[in-house]
C-alpha cells in the first residue's frame, strides 16, 4: 500500500517518537491521520454499512484477545484504549470520543483485538463487521484512504511499543528466543520481551513460573494462556492468527506461499471478485522479506526493503478480502479430484477450483559438516535487524554471490566489525547487480573472498558456534572465532507438498509451465487445449515466481508473474463452468 510516497519507516519513526511518550510530542498533522475525526455527515455516509450498539458505562466493547465485531464509529461517549503491556499490567493508549473509530488492521479479517476497549461513560457506537468494512473502503475512496491509512499507522505504533501482542521471557540471544522474534517480526505481529537477567519484572515471573531451561523462552500471550518454548505454528494459533475453521472451505483459488509471486495474484484474484486463501508456513514476504534494501524495483528510487514492500501488499490484500491463513504448512495437493483437495499438516483439508503454486525457493544447505547442529545457533538464513543485533562489533560470514547476498552483506555491515564475503566463484559479475557489486567494493569492513568455501564448523561447550574455517582454491586453510554465518546460496524449490499430484517438474523440482512442459506431460480433462504459459501440466494449477522453471529471480519478475497469471485463472475457471453445464445438460437429456 503506497500511503502518498512516504515509506512506511518513516512513519513508523514519527508516529512512535511522538506517541511513545503518551502522545505528548507528535505532531498534530500526524495524529489526525492515526486518529481522525469524522463529521456527523461522514458517519452518515457510513450508516448504511453498519448498525446501532449501546454500551453502559465502564463495560468493556472487546478485550485482548477476543474477536471484535468490527470497526467502532463513536457517535456519543467516551472510550478507553489500553494495551496489555506487561504480564498483569495495562496501560492507556489514548482516550477515544464521537466522531472517533476504533479498529487496527486485525479488523479487516476479523482478527483479534490487541487491546482492551472500555467505555468510560455511555456510548452509542456504529459497528461496521469486517465485510463491510472491506466493502466501505472500495465504496468510499475518500473515507477508505483516511480509515486504511490510521489502521496502517496503529498497527505501526503497537509494532513500535510492543503494546497489545505477547510476551517473550527468556534471553534474547537464546535460540528459541530468536526463532520466535524472527516469526513475529516477519508476521508484523507486536510483541515484548524480558529478560530475566536484566528484568527484574521478568525474574519475579519465573520465580511464580519455574521453568526447566529447554522450556524457555516462555510466551505469555495477550489473553493469559502461557506457552513453554512453543513452536511458531503453537504460538500463531495461540495468537489467533490461524482460522479454527478451515475444514470443508472451498476457494475459487487456492495459493500457496505469500512472497511476492502470491501476494500479487492474491490481491488481483481478489479485487476481481474471486475468493480467495492464501497459505503459508511461516510468514509473508518470503526470500524477498530478507532483502534489507530492494533498490532496482520501479517506483522506490531511494530503495525499499523487502518486508515493507511485501507489508503493503499483506494488507492490500485483506482489503479485498484474501484469507490470510498464516502459519500453516500444506503437505499435499490431490489433483486427481476436483475441485483440488489441499491437505493441511494437522489433517485438515480445503477445496479450491483453482490452485497457484508460489511456494518459492529456500536457501540451499552446503555440504558442510554439523551445519545442522548449528542453525539457530550461529548458523542463520536471514539477515534481519534480530540476528543483527547478536553481532554487533563481531566478525561475521556471509556466503553467496546472488543480490540477496549482496544486501545482506552491506546491511550486515552497518552492526559488524567486520563480514567476511565468501563465494565459490572467481567474481560476482555473472550473479549480483552491478551497483551492489560497487557498493560492497566501496564498503570498508567487508571482504570478498574468492573461490573459497567453509569447509569446517565448531561449538562452544554451550553448543553455539564458535569458530569458522574456510579454504580457498590453492588450499589454504583459514580460521577464525566467529559465532555467526549467513547462509545465502542457490535455490531449493519447494515442492516436497506435491508428490501426490502429478504436476510435472524438471530434475531439480522446478515446476514447468506452458511451452516448458514436456509433450505427453499434460493431463487436461479433455487434452485439447493448450497449456497457458503460466499453467502447470494440470489444468487449474498455476505456478509463479521462484518456484516456477526458467523464471527470472526478481521481485518485480514474481510480481508480474503474479498478475499475469490470474486472467488465465479467469479463462479455466470459466471453461471449467461451461464443462460442468454442457456435462450436466448432456445428462439431464440421457
Amino acid at each position: 500500500m503506497v500511503l502518498k510516497g512516504e515509506s512506511m519507516d518513516d512513519l513508523s519513526n514519527t508516529v512512535v517518537e511522538g506517541l511513545q511518550a503518551g502522545g505528548s510530542g507528535m505532531l498534530e498533522s500526524r495524529r489526525e491521520q492515526m486518529f481522525p475525526k469524522f463529521a456527523p455527515n461522514e458517519i452518515d455516509r457510513m450508516r448504511r454499512f453498519g448498525e446501532i450498539r449501546h454500551y453502559a458505562g465502564d463495560e468493556y466493547l472487546f478485550l485482548t484477545g477476543e474477536i471484535p465485531p468490527g470497526m467502532f464509529v463513536i457517535i456519543a461517549g467516551r472510550v478507553s484504549i489500553e494495551a496489555r503491556d506487561r504480564p498483569g499490567r495495562t496501560e492507556r493508549i489514548v482516550e477515544l470520543g464521537a466522531g472517533d473509530f476504533i479498529a487496527e488492521v486485525a479488523q479487516l479479517s476479523g482478527g483479534l483485538a490487541l487491546v482492551d476497549a472500555r467505555a468510560i461513560e455511555p456510548v452509542e457506537s456504529l459497528i461496521i463487521l469486517p465485510s463491510r468494512l472491506r466493502a466501505l473502503l472500495i465504496a468510499d475512496v475518500e473515507l477508505g484512504e483516511r480509515i486504511m491509512r490510521a489502521l496502517v499507522l496503529r498497527r505501526v505504533f503497537l509494532i513500535e511499543t510492543g503494546s497489545g501482542g505477547p510476551c517473550l521471557i527468556g534471553h534474547d540471544a537464546h535460540p528459541g528466543m530468536v526463532r520466535l522474534l524472527e516469526f513475529l517480526a516477519r508476521n508484523a505481529y507486536p510483541h515484548q520481551v524480558m529478560d530475566p537477567t536484566k528484568d527484574p519484572d521478568a525474574q519475579a515471573f519465573l520465580q511464580h513460573y519455574p521453568c526447566r531451561p529447554e522450556e524457555l523462552p516462555l510466551v505469555v500471550c495477550p489473553n493469559g494462556v502461557i506457552l513453554k518454548n512453543p513452536s511458531e505454528v503453537e504460538l500463531g494459533r495461540a495468537l489467533g492468527m490461524v482460522p479454527p475453521d478451515l475444514e470443508g472451505r472451498c476457494y475459487d483459488l487456492a495459493i500457496v506461499g505469500a512472497g511476492p509471486g502470491g501476494l500479487a495474484a492474491a490481491v488481483y484474484a481478489a479485487s476481481e471478485g474471486l475468493s480467495v486463501g492464501v497459505f503459508d508456513a511461516r510468514a509473508f514476504g518470503g526470500q524477498a522479506g530478507a532483502s534489507s534494501c530492494i533498490e532496482n524495483y520501479l517506483g522506490f528510487p531511494t530503495g525499499i526493503s523487502g518486508q515493507a514492500l511485501a507489508g503493503r501488499a499483506y494488507v492490500q490484500a485483506q482489503k479485498f478480502g484474501v484469507e490470510m491463513i498464516i502459519p500453516e504448512t500444506v503437505t499435499n495437493l490431490r489433483c486427481e479430484q476436483y475441485p483440488f483437495a489441499i491437505g493441511l499438516v494437522d489433517g485438515r483439508s480445503v477445496a479450491a477450483l483453482s490452485v497457484v503454486i508460489a511456494s518459492g525457493a529456500r536457501y540451499r544447505r552446503p555440504n558442510i559438516p554439523n551445519l545442522e547442529h548449528f542453525e539457530g545457533r550461529g548458523v542463520w538464513y536471514w539477515a534481519s535487524p534480530i540476528e543483527a543485533r547478536l553481532c554487533r562489533n563481531e566478525e561475521v560470514v556471509l556466503v553467496g554471490g546472488g543480490n540477496s547476498a549482496g544486501q545482506a552483506a552491506v546491511f550486515l555491515s552497518h552492526y559488524a566489525k567486520k563480514v567476511w564475503m565468501l563465494v565459490r566463484g572467481s567474481s560476482l559479475s555473472q550473479s549480483m547487480s552491478q551497483y551492489l557489486i560497487d557498493r560492497i567494493a566501496a564498503t570498508a569492513n567487508i571482504e570478498l573472498l574468492t573461490c573459497t568455501e567453509i569447509v569446517e564448523l565448531s561449538g562452544d561447550e554451550q553448543g553455539q558456534l564458535a569458530r569458522v574455517r574456510w579454504r580457498d582454491r590453492t588450499g589454504g586453510d583459514v580460521e577464525k572465532a566467529i559465532r555467526n554465518v549467513f547462509m545465502f546460496i542457490g535455490a531449493e524449490p519447494a515442492t516436497e507438498w506435491l508428490s501426490d499430484c502429478n504436476v510435472s517438474r524438471d530434475s531439480k523440482g522446478f515446476v514447468q509451465t506452458g511451452a516448458d512442459i514436456p509433450d505427453g506431460d499434460r493431463s487436461s480433462a479433455d487434452g485439447a487445449s493448450s497449456p497457458a504459459s503460466l499453467e502447470s501440466s494440470v489444468a487449474g494449477v498455476f505456478a509463479v515466481g521462484d518456484v516456477r522453471f526458467g523464471s527470472v529471480k526478481r521481485v518485480g519478475a514474481a510480481i508480474g508473474e503474479g498478475a499475469t497469471v490470474v486472467p488465465q485463472i479467469h479463462a479455466f475457471l470459466e471453461a471449467a463452468r461451461t464443462n460442468r453445464c454442457e456435462q450436466s445438460a448432456q445428462a439431464s437429456a440421457a
